[in-house]
């Protein structure tokens, strides 16, 4: 059975592996519908609209031509799935560790991502993330230039390697969040306006035009997305998804769609007996987001912090410039680790005007935001992609994983990959091309660069995603090894000791002196002690046992003394 949603056609066809056309039957509300004898899986079509050209159907579940090819039929009943036993995972306690499919290994696959499972697991991550899935212009793309939102990018190996890699993961007790694009679509292969009203006409974000949320048949519209995000979590076994940049949707309903989207999901939770997880990127510092429905909230699970990752970054590097305004200083530090935020109704320099709303410490817990020292935005949106370097990252990890948030780890970041994350595009148009190149320098117009054009790389030259790859004999080289052996005995220590992941915001306390630079975190019954200064500092401290060190340089003397860029976890004598 063929069906497409094309409210405004007077006839639509489906076209059969590009020869045949066959009359579809209007079925009310703007459906259309045909049965097509020996039609199935592996059976290429495409629409035709009002006798027009063929064109791929919206919620098309395989696209192993591109964008501009035909549909094929994919029945994902097909499947042999082997996680019978998977129960699914919690995101309170659990540590995600973010990757792009194309970039993460040489090959560039669902099935090498898989390979290097072993090195997850022993890491100590409970989730993976994917950046989007969906097809892309091209070969190569970080993903939210998306279209055909139901399906997979062949380059990666199709639907079924990402089920195999699903597969594979709950299999080794991981669990997979997906990045997921609801607030625009890519520019090239986007074929969704021809059928019916997806955009919204008078509403645009910064990378496209806006979906229609909330105009006239915006119903259809809504469980287009809402079916996507479904299709995701219940025929590819994903445990959750992030949410990109949903201060871009545009929506006046007095139910949003992000609460009637975690109306359906905790639904369908229910149906398969484990949780699953909405997290959404947010610019709005709004806590409503995560609140829950029964107190006025949308009820998602959790929101990215860029506030908590713009007080670490600037707290390690120094950097001040663009939205680093207002953050690196030590009573910064200390508000976002015991209030989430530090705009939370403040002046924001940066945008020249108050910002946020507070957290209320007593009731939302910090699990409920997803905090990270790097993820692919915060690097690739440097004009050179550059990480941060190891030393800087030792106490920016430490600060993190002993945080009481959801720590995100960006790939690589575990043994200071010596590679950069650029930004990196593969369109086929030539004005796109062009266009994008001039959209990302303008994009950095008031980020403190003077001449972005000059540092960043050509995103569509292939040498840049290329450049993005990591390099897997790094871990097991000097220095790269004692780093990822600092992170796997932190997320080891967060694990052992529940002081530590506890995330009641009311329970954290800091000290710090501005002038040296230091900061002492009160995790319970243990002290995460930092000094980020540039030279050694004593701090009076009572006795205590040592569980983590940064480096063996930090000494006992009277007090307590650590090197320039240093941290050590400790357990006072009760």
């Amino acid at each position: 059975m063929f069906e497409v949603w094309a409210p405004a056609a007077g006839r639509v066809d489906v076209e059969i592996d590009r020869a045949r056309r066959h009359e579809m039957t209007p079925r009310g509300d703007g459906w259309w519908s045909a049965e097509v004898p020996g039609a199935g899986h592996g059976t290429d079509y495409a629409f035709s609209l009002d006798g027009g050209d063929p064109l791929p159907d919206p919620r098309t579940r395989w696209q192993p031509e591109g964008i501009f090819g035909p549909s094929r039929v994919y029945d994902h009943d097909r499947f042999a799935w082997g996680d019978q036993a998977w129960r699914g995972r919690a995101l309170p306690g659990s540590v995600i560790y973010e990757l792009h499919v194309g970039a993460f290994t040489k090959e560039g696959t669902f099935d090498a991502a898989a390979a290097r499972l072993g090195h997850l697991v022993e890491l100590g991550v409970d989730f993976v993330e994917l950046l989007p899935v969906p097809p892309v212009p091209g070969r190569h793309n970080w993903g939210y230039d998306g279209v055909d939102l139901y399906a997979v990018h062949e380059e990666y190996g199709g639907p079924d390697g990402l089920k195999r890699f699903v597969d594979a993961c709950h299999r080794a007790g991981v669990g997979v969040l997906l990045d997921v694009v609801y607030n625009h679509l890519g520019p090239s292969g986007n074929f969704l306006a021809p059928f019916g009203p997806y955009f919204n006409e008078s509403a645009a974000s910064f990378w496209g035009q806006a979906v229609n949320l909330d105009g006239r048949d915006s119903d259809e519209v809504r469980r287009y997305f809402v079916g996507n995000a479904v299709q995701w979590l219940r025929d590819y076994h994903i445990d959750g998804l992030r949410l990109d940049a949903v201060h871009a949707l545009v929506d006046s309903r007095a139910v949003h769609f992000l609460e009637e989207l975690a109306v359906e999901v905790d639904a369908l939770s229910a149906a398969v007996g484990r949780p699953l997880t909405l997290i959404a990127e947010s610019d709005l510092n709004d806590p409503r987001l995560v609140t829950p429905r029964e107190a006025g909230g949308y009820g998602l699970a959790a929101a990215w912090n860029d506030d908590v990752h713009h007080a670490l970054h600037s707290a390690v590097t120094g950097e001040r410039h663009g939205y680093y305004c207002d953050f690196g200083s030590m009573e910064v530090l200390a508000k976002v680790f015991t209030s989430a935020y530090l705009h939370d109704g403040t002046y924001s320099t940066f945008r020249a005007r108050t910002h946020g709303r507070p957290v209320d410490r007593r009731t939302v817990p910090g699990h409920r935001f997803v905090c990270c020292l790097q993820n692919h935005d915060q690097i690739g949106n440097r004009a050179a992609g550059d990480r941060i370097p190891p030393e800087q990252l030792k106490i920016g990890a430490g600060l993190l994983l002993t945080s009481p948030f959801t720590p995100m780890l960006f790939m690589g970041e575990e043994w200071g990959a010596g590679s950069p994350f650029l930004f990196f595009t593969d369109h086929v148009e030539p004005h796109l091309k062009q266009g994008e190149a001039e959209r990302r320098q303008r994009e950095f117009a008031d980020f403190g660069y003077d001449d972005w054009s000059a540092m960043a790389p050509d995103p569509s030259d292939d040498a840049t995603f290329h450049r993005s790859k990591l390099d897997w004999d790094e871990p097991s080289s000097p220095g790269h090894e004692e780093l990822l052996r600092w992170y796997r005995d932190l997320i080891a220590l967060r694990k052992a000791h529940p002081d530590l992941a506890d995330p009641r915001l009311d329970r954290v306390a800091a000290d710090f002196d501005e002038r040296s630079r230091w900061i002492v975190l009160h995790r319970g019954a243990l002290r995460v002690v930092a000094n980020l200064g540039d030279t050694p500092v004593t701090i009076p401290f009572p006795p205590a046992d040592l569980l983590l060190a940064s480096t063996p340089e930090i000494t006992r003397t009277p007090g307590l003394t650590l090197p320039p860029t240093s941290l050590a976890i400790l357990r006072p004598h009760p």
